[in-house]
């Protein structure tokens, strides 16, 4: 099985594309013990040590080290997991039936901004910070170049704003935070 690996700009982070769809549902991210016991997935990756998030979604697998780790040391071991487990056949992500609690979707969010949207902003200078998340609206600050930027609001709404409610059904839009 081939998996692609793609550097992002944060150095913590690295994208894991396998050949194969990775999950049947919306994506998740799993960053403690409570989260790890939903995805078995998740949980092996974690038990490699230095594992500070694991992000999954139908097509990759981004994951964040903590900052005193090496990817020298981590990617050929995330690797090996991954290969090991997707010829299992096993679930990546275990379903449950009721809704996601407002925890459970800010948590999305977060990894969603952090594997998908900071890295397309923070090449062109700017940043995206989550600021909270009420009544299915997001709210984020734009900063750095994307603060005054003309085209901030146009990328907020046509970039973030769909990619967000792409992959999270309860995100009914997102909105500049208004200090």
């Amino acid at each position: 099985m081939q998996i692609e690996v793609q550097n992002t700009p944060d150095k913590n982070v690295i994208n894991f594309f396998p050949e194969v769809a990775i999950s049947k549902s919306n994506n998740a991210e799993f960053a403690d013990s409570k989260t790890l016991r939903k995805s078995p997935l998740a949980e092996r990756i974690f038990d490699i040590g230095g594992i500070k998030s694991v992000f999954i979604n139908k097509e990759m697998i981004s994951v964040t080290k903590e900052d005193n780790a090496s990817w020298d040391d981590l990617k050929a071991l995330i690797l090996a997991e991954l290969m090991e487990f997707l010829s299992t056949g096993e679930e990546v992500i275990i379903e449950k039936n009721q809704p996601d609690s407002p925890e459970e979707i800010i948590q999305k969010i977060m990894g969603l901004l952090d594997a998908r949207i900071r890295p397309a902003v923070k090449q062109d200078g700017g940043d995206i910070k989550f600021k909270k998340y009420e009544d299915g609206i997001v709210y984020v600050e734009m900063c750095g170049a994307c603060a005054g930027c003309p085209y901030a609001l146009h990328t907020l709404k046509e970039g973030v704003e769909k990619i967000i409610k792409s992959y999270i059904p309860e995100v009914k839009s997102v909105e500049n935070y208004e200090k």
